[in-house]
C-alpha cells in the first residue's frame, strides 16, 4: 500500500510539470486509479454460494444428528442376536420408569388449598347486606303483632295482614250481623275464627273501638302490600311472620354458620347441593325452625367457593411426594442370561446392556447421512424460493446468519430449554427476509427437529406452530410496537395451542393450566429476545429490514439533522425529490421505505461544501464563477459523492442505503462545466478535455429504487422551474429527461422497463400538481 501511495506522488510530481489543465485532468485519472487498485487489493474474495450451502447444511446436519453420534445398535424393540449374560452382579435404577412413577405422583397429589381472606369478607359483606335488606323490609311492613294479643291473637293477626280485600271485606260483612249465623256460615277455619274474633270484640267493646280496631288492621294490610311489592332474592313473604325475637337470634346464627363454613372453606367445584346441606347442619342446632328456610336462603345465595390453591405450597407437595418415590431398579446377577438369543429386547434388558457397555454403541454414519440428504433437500429447497422471491439473490452473509439461526434451535434444545426457540427464528427471518423463505424456513425446521432430535409434540408443535404465525406476519409491521403486540399473540397462541393439543390427546384441560401460561410466557420470553437482538443483528450482518428503515427515515436522525442545518437548500431539494420518488416506487410496487431512507440520504455528500451547489447559495455570488476553472467546479460535484460515501460509512449505514449515493448519479456526465471546458478547448488547442473528469464515476443504478431516484433528482429542479406551465407541458418535459436517461443507457441494469416510464412521468406531474396548486389571491392591504 505504502509502495501504491508512492507511485501515485510520483505520477503527481510528474503532471505538476504539463499544463494546467493536463496536470489537473491527468492527476485526476492516476488518482482514480490507485483508488480503484486499493479497492482491488482490499477486497475480500467471496465464498461460493454452493460452498457455503455445502458448508451449512454440514454444519445444521452436525448440530442436529446429536443422537446419531453414539447410537446402541442392540435398542429396545431390537431381537437379541445371541445370548447376552451379565459379567457381574448389578443393581441399575430404570430411570425412565422412576421418572414416570414420579410423574404420577405429582399428577395424583391433592392439591394446598388457602382460604381467600378478600373473598371471604366479600361473602361476609353479602349476607351483611342480606340481613340489613330484610330488617328494612320488617320495617317498611310495620310492627308485629299490630293489636293486642288480648283482642286477636297472633295465628289471627297475621292472616287478616296478608288478606286479600274479597276476604277482608266478608269478614266484615259476617261480624255485622247481629248473631254468629254469618260468621259459622264460612267454610275456611282459618277466616272463620278470625271472623269469630272479631264478632267477639264487636260484643267487648264501643263501636269506637271497634273502627279503632278495623283502622289498625287496615293499615297493617297496607304496609304488608307495600313491603311485599319490594320483596326480592333471598327473601319471600314468611319473611314478614318471623318475630323479633327469632329474627334477632336468626342473624346470630347466620353470621355464626357463615364464619364456621369460610374458615372450613368451600372448594372450587362443589356441587350446590352439598353447600345447601352443610348449611342446613350448621342451622338446625340453634336456628329456631321458624328461621332456617329465610336463613338457609340468605347463605346459599352469598355462598361461593373461597379456597385458591397455594401454587408454591402444591408444587412442594408434589415434589415431596415425587421424592418420597421408591426407584425403580433392575437386578442382574452375574453369569445369568440378560436377554436370551432371538428374544425382544425389552427396557430393563437394554439399561442392563446399555449399563455393562454390552449395547454396542456406535456412530450411526447412515442415519447421518440420512439427515444430511434431509438438511440439504431444505437448503436447496429455501435456496430456490429464494433464487424466486428474491431475484438479486441473498448475500453470503444472509446465508450465515440464516444458518446461525437455525443452529440455534439445537443448541437450546441440547441446553434443556423448555420449548424451541422457532417463534423468536420466525420474528427475525420475517422481519429480515420477508414471509416467504420466514415461513419456509420454520416450516422446514419444524419438519426436520423431531425426525433428528426425536422431541415429543410438547417441546415442538405449540412452539412451531407459533413460530410459522409469526412468520406469516412480521414481515408486514411497520413499528416496534406492532412487533411488541405480534410477540404477545405468539404467547397467547402458543399457551392456547399448548393446552389445545392436550385437551385433544385426552388430558383434563385444567391440568395443562400451568404448562399453558409456561408454553405462553415462553413464546413471548422468545419474542422479546428476538426483537431485542434484532438491532444487534442488523448491524452486525448489514441486514435491511423495515423497521430499521423507517428509523433511518426519521428526520431527528444526526446525519439528516446536519443536512438540514448546514445545507438547507439540499435538504428542501432532498424532500421534493424523496415525494417523487416515494410516489413512484408506491406507484410501481417497490420497497417505498427504502427509497425513503436512500433519498434522503442521497446528497449528504454536500456538506463537504455547502456553497459549491447552487440550492445553498440563496442568491448569493456564485463559488464556481469565483473559481473559473471546469475542472476544478467538476471535481467538487462529484466529491460529494464520494464524500457521501464515507460520510455513510461512518454513519453505519446500511449498503442498500449508501447504494443509492453513487448510483443516483450513476455514469452522467456533469454537462454545464463539461459544456464549459470545450468551449474553453475551442479557443485554446493546447487544452486537452478529458469526458472522465466530467463524469461520475457510477455504477449506474442497479436497482429499481436506484433507479427511480436518479428520474426523480433529475426533474426535481426542471419541475422546480416551471411557474405557469401546464400539465402538459410539464408532461412532456419530464418525458424528454426521462427519455435522455434512458438513451444514455442508465437504466440498462435497474431493472426498470421502458413501458414504465410513462407511468413514472404521470405520477411525477400528479406529486408536482400536489406541490404548486392554486391559492386564493387576498386583497392587499390599503
Amino acid at each position: 500500500m505504502n509502495s501504491l501511495r508512492s507511485w501515485a506522488q510520483q505520477i503527481q510530481h510528474v503532471c505538476n510539470e504539463s499544463g494546467k489543465h493536463l496536470k489537473q485532468s491527468a492527476s485526476m485519472r492516476s488518482l482514480q486509479r490507485v483508488s480503484a487498485l486499493q479497492k482491488q487489493l482490499g477486497k475480500q474474495p467471496k465464498v461460493p454460494k454452493p460452498v457455503t450451502i455445502v458448508l451449512t447444511s454440514l454444519v445444521l446436519s452436525a448440530a442436529l444428528g446429536q443422537r446419531f453420534y453414539d447410537q446402541p445398535r442392540l435398542s429396545i424393540g431390537k431381537i437379541a442376536p445371541e445370548t447376552i449374560t451379565a459379567p457381574r452382579d448389578a443393581q441399575v435404577e430404570n430411570k425412565q420408569a422412576t421418572e414416570e412413577k414420579r410423574r404420577a405422583a405429582r399428577s395424583i397429589s391433592t392439591p394446598v388449598w388457602m382460604p381467600d381472606v378478600a373473598l371471604s369478607d366479600e361473602i361476609r359483606k353479602t349476607v351483611q347486606s342480606h340481613l340489613d335488606a330484610g330488617l328494612k323490609l320488617r320495617k317498611d311492613a310495620g310492627e308485629f303483632p299490630y293489636v293486642e294479643l288480648e283482642k286477636l291473637s297472633e295465628p289471627t293477626q297475621r292472616y287478616l295482614r296478608k288478606a286479600e280485600v274479597w276476604e277482608w271485606k266478608a269478614i266484615l260483612e259476617a261480624t255485622q250481623a247481629p248473631n254468629t249465623q254469618l260468621v259459622d256460615r264460612i267454610s275456611d277455619p282459618v277466616q272463620r275464627r278470625a271472623a269469630t274474633e272479631l264478632f267477639r270484640n264487636k260484643n267487648q267493646t264501643t263501636l269506637d273501638g271497634l273502627s279503632g280496631l278495623e283502622a289498625k288492621i287496615t293499615t297493617a294490610q297496607q304496609h304488608y302490600v307495600t313491603a311485599r311489592s319490594q320483596l326480592s332474592a333471598p327473601y319471600d313473604p314468611t319473611l314478614f311472620d318471623v318475630s323479633d325475637v327469632a329474627w334477632q337470634k336468626m342473624q346470630g346464627e347466620v353470621m355464626a354458620t357463615l364464619d364456621r363454613m369460610l374458615m372450613q372453606g368451600i372448594a372450587p367445584g362443589l356441587e350446590e347441593t352439598y353447600v345447601r346441606n352443610a348449611i342446613t347442619l350448621n342451622l338446625q342446632i340453634a336456628t329456631p325452625p321458624e328461621t332456617r328456610a329465610i336463613a338457609t336462603q340468605i347463605l346459599v345465595s352469598a355462598l361461593k367457593p373461597n379456597l385458591v390453591k397455594d401454587e408454591d405450597r402444591t408444587r412442594q407437595q408434589a415434589e415431596l411426594a415425587a421424592n418420597n418415590v421408591e426407584l425403580v431398579m433392575v437386578n442382574a446377577y452375574r453369569g445369568r442370561a440378560i436377554v436370551q438369543q432371538g428374544e425382544e429386547i425389552t427396557q430393563d434388558a437394554f439399561i442392563l446392556l446399555d449399563y455393562f457397555k454390552l449395547s454396542r454403541r456406535e456412530t450411526n454414519w447412515w442415519g447421518l447421512v440420512a439427515l444430511f440428504g434431509c438438511v440439504s433437500g431444505s437448503v436447496v429447497i429455501f435456496w430456490r424460493l429464494e433464487q424466486r422471491y428474491h431475484p438479486k439473490g441473498l448475500r453470503n452473509r444472509d446465508y450465515w446468519l440464516v444458518g446461525l439461526m437455525c443452529l440455534s434451535t439445537p443448541l437450546f434444545i441440547l441446553v434443556n430449554v423448555p420449548s424451541t426457540n422457532l417463534p423468536a427464528i420466525g420474528v427475525l427471518m420475517g422481519t429480515f427476509y420477508g414471509s416467504v423463505l420466514a415461513v419456509t424456513g420454520v416450516g422446514l425446521l419444524t419438519i426436520i427437529l423431531p425426525i433428528a432430535m426425536g422431541l415429543t409434540w410438547t417441546q415442538w408443535l405449540p412452539s412451531a406452530i407459533a413460530g410459522l404465525t409469526v412468520a406469516l406476519f412480521a414481515a408486514r409491521v411497520r413499528s416496534r410496537e406492532e412487533l411488541a403486540f405480534l410477540g404477545l399473540g405468539v404467547g397467547v397462541t402458543q399457551g392456547l395451542l399448548f393446552l389445545l393439543l392436550g385437551a385433544l390427546s385426552g388430558v383434563a384441560w385444567y391440568s395443562l393450566l400451568g404448562g399453558a401460561v409456561l408454553e405462553g410466557l415462553l413464546g413471548l420470553g422468545w419474542s422479546i429476545i428476538a426483537i431485542g437482538i434484532s438491532p444487534y443483528l442488523e448491524h452486525l450482518f448489514d441486514v435491511v429490514t423495515t423497521l430499521r428503515l423507517v428509523e433511518l427515515a426519521n428526520p431527528n436522525r444526526a446525519l439528516l439533522k446536519r443536512l438540514a442545518s448546514e445545507t438547507p437548500g439540499t435538504f428542501q431539494h432532498t424532500l421534493f425529490v424523496a415525494n417523487l420518488a416515494e410516489a413512484a416506487a408506491r406507484k410501481l410496487g417497490c420497497n417505498v421505505e427504502l427509497v425513503r431512507a436512500g433519498t434522503l440520504y442521497h446528497d449528504i455528500g454536500k456538506m463537504h461544501d455547502p456553497l459549491g451547489f447552487i440550492e445553498n447559495q440563496m442568491g448569493g455570488v456564485n463559488k464556481h464563477d469565483l473559481i473559473d476553472d471546469p475542472w476544478q467546479s467538476a471535481a467538487i460535484i462529484k466529491k460529494h459523492v464520494t464524500e457521501g460515501l464515507v460520510m455513510a460509512r461512518r454513519a453505519r449505514l446500511p449498503k442498500v442505503v449508501q447504494a443509492f449515493i453513487p448510483e443516483h448519479q450513476g455514469t452522467m456526465t456533469i454537462a454545464y462545466f463539461h459544456h464549459q471546458a470545450l468551449q474553453r478547448a475551442q479557443q485554446d488547442q493546447t487544452i486537452i478535455v478529458n469526458d472522465e473528469d466530467f463524469r461520475y464515476d457510477g455504477p449506474a443504478p442497479q436497482s429499481r429504487e436506484t433507479g427511480l431516484l436518479m428520474l426523480a433528482d433529475s426533474c426535481e429542479a426542471a419541475l422546480r422551474s416551471l411557474k405557469d406551465a401546464t400539465p402538459d407541458d410539464a408532461l412532456n418535459m419530464i418525458n424528454k429527461i426521462l427519455a435522455a436517461r434512458w438513451k444514455d443507457g442508465q437504466l440498462s441494469e435497474s431493472g426498470l422497463t421502458r413501458s414504465e416510464m410513462s407511468t413514472i412521468a404521470e405520477v411525477f406531474v400528479q406529486v408536482w400538481q400536489q406541490s404548486n396548486h392554486q391559492r386564493i389571491a387576498y386583497p392587499k392591504a390599503k
